[in-house]
């Protein structure tokens, strides 16, 4: 059909299409089912590779969920221990000294009982009257007491025992009455010679024991040569003659031989005394009972020649004390020794201390895995250990594998040694391994085991 308004070419195309209607009228049709079919077979193959996709994919998600995990990685190291400070001991600056410590072999070591820590030199000094120490004990050798506390055989004083008063009186030396015809126990005469340091006693006491001074000093050098005693020397009973003498070595082993004897320790351990005839008497060691001071001995013969043998008991907080003897020789002043024996006792007892070793929750080690889990291995208390000085402090860590990786858990121990002492701390896992998510492992294949 053609109308007015179409063009001669329009209609030419019109015509064209016509005939090719009628020559083709079925090719349409056949590409819709050609399609059709297609369709039908990709679905075919997609159900297929589906199932095969799936039943594969079930092994995997049920090995992926259940295959064992690799071991949490673990590193650890042993805390460090700061090195402590090493002791400085207050040895007196002037004259000669020596101390000996009994008691801390295990801290000081053994040789620490002999001649532990000295100054100056081990020459021959005046010792004064530490020399009455050594007279108390050749007469007590001689005459012995029972006890500490056995007041021994009753000496009566005659004239020539009262006129020992006078004769040092006119030297200068300390005396204590001593009437004629009056008496007193053998423990009594020695205390008197010892605490308030009577010289008059000192020669009394030595004769009355001996018969003279000539017997007196023979038993003295026999006393000294079977002690060992080689670098003392003893002229007379008292001190006021400057060639008695001894050696700081030879003083420590006197000190200690006098600390055994009972009766003189308890005597020399007396701050004061009321007796008759002497009436009241006080120590010349007025250092008794400070710093733990038990004795021993004074001695002066004036400026430049102050002297004290001394004993302690130190208490520095390693169980019993220390027993402590020690002597100075030559000080300036009864001041100045004084004062350096207490420094020496204080630096002797601030050596001993608590060394800090680690704190509660101190890292000392530490748990990761491939999933991002961590925790921590901690020290579960705080500790230190005692020690002395600069003591060296060695280390050991035992640790096991956490079996739960909890929070708490106990996996070890450190241990610290130092001189006697060990201390042991607990090590335990801070924080808690949690397992992996589900879907980390399946999409984490080869970080899992077995793989």
């Amino acid at each position: 059909m053609t109308t007015d308004h179409q063009s001669p070419d329009e209609l030419a195309d019109l015509a064209e299409l016509m005939r090719h209607e009628q020559e083709f009228p079925a090719r349409s049709s056949r590409d819709d089912a050609t399609r059709r079919r297609r369709r039908r077979r990709g679905l075919i193959v997609t159900a297929v590779v589906t199932a095969i996709v799936l039943g594969t994919a079930g092994g995997y998600v049920g090995w992926a969920l259940t295959a064992p995990l690799s071991a949490p990685v673990i590193t650890s190291s042993t805390p460090e221990v700061a090195a402590p400070a090493a002791a400085v001991i207050a040895l007196p600056s002037e004259g000669a000294s020596a101390v000996s410590v009994s008691g801390g072999d295990a801290y000081l070591g053994a040789a620490a009982s002999g001649t532990w820590s000295a100054s100056g030199t081990d020459e021959p000094r005046s010792i004064a009257s530490i020399s009455k120490l050594i007279t108390a004990l050749v007469v007590l050798d001689a005459k012995p007491l029972a006890n500490a506390d056995d007041p021994g055989p009753t000496i009566t004083f005659d004239k020539a025992d009262h006129d020992l008063y006078d004769k040092y009186y006119v030297m200068g030396a300390t005396i204590a009455a001593m009437p004629t015809g009056s008496s007193m126990s053998q423990r009594d005469a020695l205390s008197t010679m010892l605490i308030p340091s009577a010289s008059n006693y000192a020669e009394a006491v030595s004769t009355w024991a001996f018969g003279s001074q000539s017997a007196f000093l023979n038993a003295t050098r026999r006393w000294l040569a079977a002690q060992g005693l080689t670098g003392t020397t003893i002229v007379e009973p008292t001190g006021i003659s400057p060639r008695n003498t001894s050696t700081p070595a030879d003083l420590l082993a006197i000190g200690k031989l006098a600390a055994a004897n009972p009766a003189i320790a308890k005597i020399v351990a007396t701050r004061s005394l009321s007796l008759p005839g002497p009436g009241g008497m006080s120590n010349t060691n007025d250092l008794l009972g400070s710093d733990g001071i038990t004795g021993l001995k004074t001695g002066n013969l004036g400026e430049g020649s102050y002297s004290l043998l001394y004993t302690a008991s130190l208490d520095v907080g390693a169980g019993e004390p220390l027993s402590v003897t020690g002597v100075v020789l030559g000080g300036q002043s009864r001041q100045s020794v004084n004062v350096s024996v207490l420094s020496l006792l204080d630096s002797i007892r601030g050596g001993f201390h608590e060394v800090p070793l680690s704190t509660a929750g101190q890292q000392v080690g530490s748990y990761s895995t491939p999933w991002g889990a961590t925790a921590r291995m901690v020290v579960a208390e705080n500790s230190s250990i005692f020690t002395w000085s600069d003591t060296a402090i060695t280390s050991t860590m035992d640790t096991t594998t956490p079996t739960a990786y909890e929070d708490g858990e106990v996996v070890g121990s450190i241990t610290w040694n130092a001189g006697p002492n060990t201390v042991t701390a607990a090590v335990e896992v801070e924080g808690t391994i949690r397992p992996p998510t589900a879907w980390w492992r399946l999409t984490h294949p080869s970080e899992l085991g077995g793989r």
